[in-house]
């Protein structure tokens, strides 16, 4: 018992060290978002403007994007094909082990609030320097000796230091989940245009095929009435040019869907020359025939994860602000510690134990500049990512607005191309007619054929760059984690 009336009569200390730790608030900023912020105006949570817009009935609801937005195409091939890029893509696992090691620094950070112990200790064998006041010739004993220790200490967070890193740590956290939400939706996002591009350009190559076979029969009825008298060689030199002309828009759309499909390929995870053959010969595009649900600003600013890592991350700079300050004040820790040094014979006695209980303090004074320094690095930082986190969300309502006006315009478009395509149709289909009654010769069916291939070739791009557009709306909005 006498033993521990030291630890008894150093209670109050302790106690006292508590309540003070207890009583003082952290320093430094508690983070909140910014009143003056653009995501807390009002207006950035309105209805889209360009919502509004496009002609022929609505064309785009409030209602809210789901999350699983390509679901809405109801194409089996593109949920499998998102599906498998959600689960193998390199990007998105690149950002999970990002996340995975900025939660195991928080966790890190959050050991600092439990108390370390440390443990020491180990044999030996010799002697100490002889003393020769005794006698010249002495030579104290070599013999063995131990010592051992342990120790267990505790930082008693007064100025809320610890609290803000960990403030700051889970912050970054947030962040960085929010990071891999945006690989998400871009990956997503990535594959569905990859897709589409791949279906639009064999529609788009179906029709400039077409648009092929009828100038090479115009070439071949050129041809024989040159060679019957009634053409001449610059008519045949023409239509000739103008086949040259047409096959060469051939080679580039191959191309370009090969690249798409390498693409795919490589956002599923899987080797470029390996991509999915199924989706080599898809010709028809995909495309939400009804209107499309894009809720409104509010939901905007909830969803998209650029905004949601913006905000985390000026969370993250405003509890800096208050680490940098607690440098400009003492740190206090609690320590106990207890050893045991002897020679080995005398291990275990009662005089070879010592042990020590109280409080360290560190506080550098009176030269504070370095911590100054350090708090108008983490002030500057903090104002800097405000900022980013302004333009972040002018950046998103922007490309959502410009999609959203995109898609509604190209809609538009698209509805006067397929007008003239029925028109060419019509004609086409009437100069055959007359034709075949012998009232017009060939070249003027040929010519009606001509512009029909031409008016299903703009077509087929409307629908290429619809498909697109629609593709980069859902990506606008930020929908797909």
């Amino acid at each position: 018992m006498a033993s521990l009336k030291p630890v008894l009569r150093m209670a109050p200390l302790l106690a006292a060290s508590l309540l003070a730790a207890c009583g003082l608030a952290p320093v430094g900023p508690d983070y909140r978002q910014p009143a003056d912020a653009l995501a807390s105006q009002p207006g950035a949570a309105r209805p889209f403007l360009g919502a509004r817009a496009g002609e022929g009935g609505a064309v785009f609801s409030s209602e809210p994007l789901p999350a699983h937005w390509w679901r809405l195409y109801q194409d089996a091939r593109l949920d499998r094909l998102v599906a498998q890029a959600l689960e193998r893509n390199t990007d998105l696992r690149q950002a999970a082990a990002n996340l995975e090691r900025v939660q195991a620094i928080e966790d890190e950070v959050a050991g600092g609030k439990r108390p370390t112990l440390a443990v020491s200790g180990g044999p030996s064998f010799g002697h100490a320097s002889g003393l020769s006041m005794l006698r010249e010739d002495y030579a104290p004993p070599n013999a063995f000796h131990y010592s051992a220790g342990a120790s267990l200490s505790y930082q008693l967070d007064l100025f809320g230091q610890i609290q803000r890193a960990l403030e700051a740590a889970s912050a970054g956290s947030e962040a960085a989940q929010a990071a891999l939400d945006l690989v998400r939706v871009n990956v997503a996002a990535g594959t569905a245009r990859a897709y589409a591009e791949a279906c639009t350009t064999g529609l788009r190559l179906q029709s400039a095929r077409r648009s092929v076979q009828v100038q090479a029969e115009a070439l071949d009825v050129t041809e024989r009435l040159q060679r019957a008298g009634r053409a001449s060689t610059i008519d045949t030199a023409r239509a000739r040019a103008q086949l040259r002309q047409l096959e060469a828009a051939v080679p580039p759309l191959e191309a370009q869907r090969q690249g798409a499909l390498y693409r795919l390929a490589t956002l599923t995870g899987v080797l470029p020359q390996d991509f999915d053959r199924d989706v080599a010969g898809c010709a028809t595009p995909p495309r939400v025939a009804d209107t499309l649900p894009v809720g409104d600003g509010a939901a905007l600013l909830r969803r998209r994860p650029d905004i949601r890592q913006a905000e985390r991350e000026l969370a993250e700079a405003t509890a800096r602000i208050g680490v940098a300050m607690a440098d400009l004040y003492p740190k206090v820790s609690l320590g106990l510690s207890a050893a045991s040094v002897g020679p080995g014979s005398s291990f275990g006695r009662r005089d070879t134990f010592s042990w020590s209980l109280g409080p360290l303090i560190s506080w550098t004074i009176p030269n504070t500049g370095t911590a100054q320094a350090r708090i108008a690095q983490a002030e500057a930082a903090t104002r800097a990512t405000a900022a980013k986190f302004d333009g972040t969300v002018l950046t998103a309502l922007r490309e959502t607005e410009t999609a959203l006006n995109a898609y509604a315009h190209e809609l538009d478009r698209r509805a006067n191309l397929q007008a003239a395509r029925d028109d060419s149709a019509q004609v086409a289909e009437q100069a055959r007619a007359l034709y075949r009654k012998g009232k017009i010769g060939y070249l003027e069916a040929l010519d009606a054929e001509r512009s029909l291939a031409s008016s299903e070739a703009a077509l087929a791009a409307s629908e290429a760059q619809l498909a697109d557009d629609q593709v980069g709306l859902f990506l606008a909005l930020g929908g797909g984690w």
